[in-house]
């Protein structure tokens, strides 16, 4: 928990500081101010950013949803060989690399339009959540007995209408766990972020305090990139803290049987 949380209270610590005290390397701010947070707060690009990242999250996450709920239902249910072979192939895209694509996706977007837009940062990060989502969902709907279904279609129910009045109301633990861990992987993406983007107008909101100026060309703003860290961080925390029974659920789901 220590080498987890000292990271955070140094970045408290540092957004904290102001002026010389900055490159100190104090274990307590001797003079703790809150200007930093102040030159956050009146930066219009941060609040421009902040809108962005709500937005990119939120279609993203949602979209994600959408789809994987319907994959996800396939690979649980239906017959069909190498399904197993399929949703690792599925899961494998989490781990490729996207500094692989970075530039590819850069010159293609710039000849079709969607570079410097929020389209063109929601399919990009689609491509990464939607595996993770569908991964995460498939496990969910494994759990749910198939008699439920099967007492459905005997009451005449179609397989969608049976998808949509049976399955997925007793899948929602299971979608709000994978929509927790879809969001905040969304909302930390960097490289893509900052490749895809070059206005203010685009830019979401870690892309956005990485850009972050001085009061001169000589002044480093580490201390209100801190704050802003601080302050699109603590909501995340928030989050995790508040869900982490849903999370572990999700993660677990489907490890253990009988």
């Amino acid at each position: 928990m220590a080498f987890s949380l000292v990271p955070f209270y140094w970045l408290i610590n540092t957004s904290l500081k102001a002026g010389e005290s900055l490159g100190a390397g104090e274990l307590f701010p001797s003079q703790p101010t809150l200007d930093n947070y102040f030159v956050v707060f009146r930066n219009p690009d941060f609040f421009l950013a902040l809108r962005n990242s709500v937005i990119i999250a939120v279609v993203t996450t949602a979209v994600a949803l959408v789809f994987a709920s319907f994959a996800a239902y396939a690979l649980a249910r239906l017959k069909m060989k190498r399904k197993a072979l399929l949703l690792t192939l599925i899961l494998s895209v989490t781990t490729f690399p996207a500094i692989a694509i970075a530039a590819p996706m850069f010159s293609i977007w710039r000849e079709i339009g969607l570079y410097d837009t929020l389209i063109g940062l929601i399919i990009p990060k689609l491509t990464f959540a939607l595996p993770l989502a569908i991964y995460t969902l498939t496990s969910f709907f494994r759990e749910i007995p198939k008699e439920l279904e099967e007492s459905a279609y005997i009451d005449g129910a179609s397989p969608f209408l049976a998808f949509r009045k049976v399955i997925l109301p007793l899948a929602v633990p299971g979608l709000a766990t994978t929509a927790i861990l879809v969001f905040i992987s969304v909302w930390n993406e960097f490289l893509l972020a900052v490749t895809l983007t070059t206005s203010p107008e685009s830019r979401p909101v870690p892309v956005a305090i990485a850009f972050f100026n001085g009061t001169s060309e000589y002044d480093q703003p580490i201390g209100a990139i801190s704050a802003a860290s601080v302050l699109i961080t603590i909501p995340l925390v928030i989050l995790v803290l508040v869900c982490q029974k849903r999370i572990v659920a999700g993660m677990t789901a489907g490890a253990v049987k009988g």
